[in-house]
């Protein structure tokens, strides 16, 4: 019984805790033409990217990035796996590339691109050695 309430708590707390990254980038400008939100386009190597694997747990996993992020944005992750058990159904692949030939023509690992709801990009940044709420203030500054 012990284990079943311990394993009941880490479910709750995980749910309440992480975000819904999208990988269907119609449903996301969908959602965030519904919600009046803007849309944060990461460009992600998930399984090889230093940077991008730091940014996922320094910024993407923080509370103040969490907060931030569901009252205001709709996220989108562009991944581009390489180890063989990391890959991507063929269509998310695609669409990925497709992304990237639109917003991410330079290849760079991480992007993180601030859209407006329409996709028109609002600014650009990359991953920064800074506290959480430095980034999300930067990526605030992009909506002035």
């Amino acid at each position: 019984m012990k284990k079943i309430m311990v394993s009941m708590l880490l479910l709750m707390v995980t749910i309440g805790y992480s975000q819904e990254w999208k990988t269907n980038f119609e449903d996301t400008k969908t959602e965030a033409t519904n919600q009046n939100k803007n849309i944060l386009l990461v460009f992600s190597g998930s399984d090889w990217c230093g940077p991008c694997i730091k940014l996922d747990k320094d910024i993407w996993k923080s509370a103040e990035f969490m907060e931030y992020a569901k009252n205001n944005l709709i996220l989108e992750r562009a991944d581009f796996p390489k180890k063989k058990q990391n890959q991507l159904s063929p269509e998310i692949k695609k669409q990925n590339q497709n992304l990237a030939e639109k917003y991410n023509k330079d290849g760079m690992f991480p992007l993180i691109v601030v859209l407006d709801k329409n996709g028109k990009v609002l600014g650009k940044t990359g991953y920064k050695n800074v506290s959480p709420q430095e980034y999300v203030n930067q990526l605030q500054s992009f909506l002035k």
